[in-house]
């Protein structure tokens, strides 16, 4: 798929570094609940530093929709997105990723790793389909928890949050491990979807295995590098720069 401009239709910052915003959707663009894509700023010395962002929207809606981490003392793209105004242009790529919906499972989401099951749990949501599915959903704070009303809703009890670093009687407390994993999964085979930090992801996957989850049922992104297609329309867009995807979000 071709670069496309988007405008941006609304944006706020919905945690104290997360950032939300709700643009355009470009005529034919699809792409998979779960999936990512590569964005970049429409504004002089912006253009050609791409990064990899989840879609939190679903194909069906006429608007993209994302949950962007902020990280203003590196003064890179997503501090320069906290300075966007409504009528500001992104560019969009291409889509890609190897997270989607197989069956149901639990997902294990960790910050805003959650973005990518949120596009999965509205699209279930809107064909009566989220059936027994389970989140684990980890943060530092309450504070970070990102959408939390519309999970709550969506889930309808299946939804359980893990703070790491504050005491709050009504959310569970400290980190994953074998004993609270185990609370979960009982024992039967089932999905298990895994979206956040490198570190988090690699600690989830050996107490899966230690747990006898097969790696055939734990679904993450495990692209490792991706190289931007040249179009010959789109110098302007052109970067050299091999794009690593990673786990956590670009900065």
């Amino acid at each position: 798929m071709k670069p496309h401009l988007i405008k941006i239709k609304s944006l706020k910052l919905i945690t104290p570094d997360v950032l939300h915003i709700v643009t355009d959707k470009p005529a034919k663009f699809s792409y998979v609940p779960g999936q990512a894509v590569e964005l970049s700023i429409n504004k002089p010395g912006w253009q050609t530093d791409r990064r990899s962002f989840y879609f939190i929207s679903i194909p069906e809606t006429s608007n993209l929709e994302f949950c962007i981490k902020t990280y203003p003392e590196h003064n890179g793209v997503t501090n320069e997105m906290l300075k966007l105004i409504v009528g500001d242009e992104l560019i969009v790529y291409e889509e890609f990723g190897d997270i989607s919906y197989r069956g149901e499972g639990l997902f294990i989401a960790e910050g805003v790793g959650i973005a990518p099951f949120l596009s999965i749990f509205r699209n279930l949501n809107s064909r009566h389909l989220i059936g027994n599915n389970q989140l684990i959903y980890v943060n530092k704070t309450k504070a970070d928890i990102i959408l939390e009303t519309e999970l709550n809703n969506i889930l309808d009890g299946n939804y359980t949050n893990l703070l790491s670093e504050e005491q709050n009687a009504a959310y569970a407390h400290g980190h994953i491990t074998e004993s609270f994993l185990k609370h979960f999964l009982n024992g039967k085979p089932k999905y298990v979807y895994v979206c956040g930090s490198a570190k988090m992801i690699t600690a989830v996957e050996k107490i899966l295995s230690a747990l006898h989850i097969s790696k055939d049922f734990i679904v993450k992104e495990t692209a490792e590098e991706r190289k931007p297609l040249v179009y010959s329309n789109y110098q302007q867009f052109y970067t050299i720069i091999p794009l690593h995807n990673t786990k956590s979000y670009d900065k």
